[in-house]
C-alpha cells in the first residue's frame, strides 16, 4: 500500500474507533490542511492529525512519523508540526489493528515518535513511551474528565494510573527534575514534598528523611 492509502485507511479506523465510544467527529471541507479530524470530547474540539504506525519486524514497537512531506520545484519538503497546529495525534496501526491518541503540544517540532509493545531488552525503564499508555479508549476517557492537561502539553495517564499529585505537594516533570537534582534535593531537605511526574503522570513522590526541628515547623 501506498502512503495515500494508509493514511485513508488510518482516518477511516479513527472514525470507527471515536464513534464507537460515541465522539463526535468533524472532518474539513477542503483536504491537505494541518487537521485531519476534529473530535468533540468532553465538550471541547480537539485538532487532530492522524498517522499510520508501523509496526517493527521484531514486533516489540510503532514507528509514528510525525512530519509532512511534499514535492517542490526544489525536492522534496520535510515539514515538522508547530506548537498550536495540531492538538492531538492519532495513530492506527494496521498490523495490530490497534488505535493511539498521542498529545499534539508534546510532540511539536518532532520527526518521529516510538512506542514501545513489550519492555526494553536492556532493561531501560525511563524516557519510554509505551504504547499501551496512550490507547486510544484509555486517552479519550483522559481528556473526557480532565481536559485542562492537554492544551498544558502535560499528555495522558495510563487508564489504569488516574491520580493526582498528594495535596500541598509541589510538581515537577523529569525532565526538570534532572537537570536541576540538587536544587530540589535541597527544597526537599528543607521540609518541601515533590512529586516528579512523566507525561502528567505522578512516578515518585519525595519527602524529608528526617522531621523538621520544632522551630521549623512553627516557621511553616
Amino acid at each position: 500500500m501506498n502512503s495515500n492509502v494508509k493514511g485513508a485507511i488510518a482516518e477511516q479506523a479513527i472514525v470507527l474507533a471515536a464513534t464507537k465510544l460515541g465522539v463526535p467527529v468533524l472532518r474539513p471541507v477542503a483536504e491537505h490542511g494541518r487537521t485531519d479530524l476534529a473530535l468533540e470530547i468532553g465538550g471541547e474540539l480537539f485538532r487532530v492529525q492522524v498517522k499510520w504506525g508501523r509496526l517493527s519486524p521484531a514486533r516489540d514497537t510503532i514507528t509514528v512519523v510525525l512530519y509532512t512531506s511534499r514535492c517542490t520545484t526544489r525536492g522534496h519538503v520535510r515539514t515538522t508540526y508547530r506548537a498550536g497546529e495540531v492538538d492531538l495525534f492519532a495513530v492506527y496501526c494496521g498490523e495490530l489493528d490497534r488505535c493511539f491518541l498521542l498529545p499534539g503540544p508534546a510532540l511539536a517540532d518532532r520527526n518521529s515518535i516510538l512506542l514501545r509493545l513489550t519492555p526494553a531488552r536492556n532493561g531501560q525503564h525511563s524516557c519510554i513511551n509505551l504504547a499501551d499508555d496512550f490507547t486510544f479508549d484509555g486517552a479519550v476517557a483522559q481528556l473526557a474528565r480532565a481536559s485542562g492537561w492537554q492544551p498544558e502539553g502535560q499528555g495522558f495517564e495510563s487508564p489504569q494510573l488516574h491520580s493526582s499529585p498528594p495535596r500541598g505537594a509541589v510538581t515537577i516533570g523529569a525532565d526538570s527534575f534532572r537537570v536541576a537534582l540538587g536544587r530540589w534535593l535541597d527544597r526537599v531537605a528543607a521540609g518541601e514534598d515533590a512529586v516528579v511526574t512523566r507525561r502528567g503522570k505522578p512516578m515518585i513522590r519525595l519527602s524529608p528523611a528526617a522531621p523538621l526541628p520544632h522551630d521549623r515547623m512553627i516557621e511553616a
